[in-house]
């Protein structure tokens, strides 16, 4: 019988033997990517940028895409395999021109790491009204996959590898008003509802994907210390997520559960090479493990199950299709 994980169906971890302490050199152990090629977005900084170097020094070249590409070759300095490009997620034409280029240089594509994403940003919308952490963190990686899905086909073995969060339990998908026309911003929400989508994406693309020897993934990282991500977040959030103290200082038992950066990025590169997922696809995984389905009550570890919905699935990829203008056929 056919295989896919709506609903959770394969929500089990796998006793892969690692953990939450388990970095990206553990996991990479033993695993051979000569010959291979990678995209990593955002991979010049945070845990993009571990993931890109563990990825180079296993062999692949990685390309990077950047908006900032000064930065980037600043950050990329001295890591061989590497190639810097130019792109913007949220500019739609910025995506198109890096795909183009790539898809002219007539190569496969064995891995995509969306890995690139925003977080609790004030109320920003892009040049087609999409709220921007919807347009960076999902739009703008559905786009990318669809655009590279003659590379990834062409691979005869590929993996996409969606970097989602923990998140994803702020909020489920709202379809009636994703950009927030009609209801009070709130980042959280928003936040959430671009990671559930994240998570619906790589379910759909999956069971529609896998007839073509390309499997799909989200995940969680962990919480991580010493990167940017919430650079624009205000005290009084980090306060209302029980985060910080009332004088703003980090509590003890936060400061204990942060991943390194290492730590961090090891379940992005265990879901891009473990042979433990040859067979599976479409899971939400984290402590480079496949995740439990999470309780429906309240913030647990794991994956709620409205993020692995079948309908809202297949709903999402007709509503994505609509907003970025483009039809992604896998055939």
């Amino acid at each position: 019988m056919e295989q896919n994980n709506y609903q959770g169906a394969l929500q089990k971890p796998t006793g892969s033997g690692f953990n939450a302490k388990s970095t990206t050199s553990d996991v990479i152990k033993g695993i051979d990517l000569t010959g291979k090629i990678a995209i990593v977005t955002g991979g010049n900084t945070g845990i993009g940028l571990e993931t890109t170097k563990t990825l180079a020094a296993a062999g692949a070249t990685v390309i990077v895409p950047a908006r900032d590409t000064e930065k980037a070759k600043r950050n990329l300095t001295g890591i061989a395999n590497v190639e810097l490009e130019t792109m913007d997620l949220m500019n739609p034409d910025s995506i198109d021109a890096f795909t183009e280029k790539f898809l002219a240089s007539d190569r496969p594509l064995h891995l995509l790491i969306n890995n690139a994403g925003i977080m609790w940003v004030p109320l920003r919308k892009d040049s087609r009204g999409i709220e921007s952490q919807l347009a960076t963190n999902y739009l703008a990686q559905f786009q990318l996959t669809a655009r590279l899905w003659p590379a990834l086909k062409k691979a005869n073995g590929a993996r996409v590898i969606n970097v989602s969060s923990h998140g994803h339990q702020f909020a489920g998908f709202d379809f009636d008003d994703p950009n927030f026309l009609n209801r009070e911003y709130e980042t959280l929400q928003a936040y959430g509802q671009s990671k559930t989508a994240t998570n619906l994406f790589a379910l759909e693309l999956d069971n529609l994907a896998k007839a073509f020897n390309v499997r799909a993934y989200s995940l969680h990282p962990g919480s991580i210390a010493g990167t940017e991500l919430g650079r624009e977040a205000s005290l009084e959030l980090f306060q209302q997520m029980g985060f910080l103290d009332a004088d703003g200082n980090l509590l003890p038992e936060i400061a204990a559960s942060l991943k390194t950066i290492p730590q961090g990025a090891a379940t992005t590169v265990w879901c891009a090479t473990s042979p433990l997922l040859n067979n599976v696809g479409g899971v939400y995984c984290e402590d480079a493990d496949v995740a439990e389905l999470a309780s429906d009550i309240s913030m647990s570890n794991g994956v709620k199950r409205y993020s692995l919905d079948e309908e809202s699935a297949k709903r999402l990829w007709i509503l994505s299709e609509a907003m970025t203008g483009f039809t992604f056929n896998i055939n």
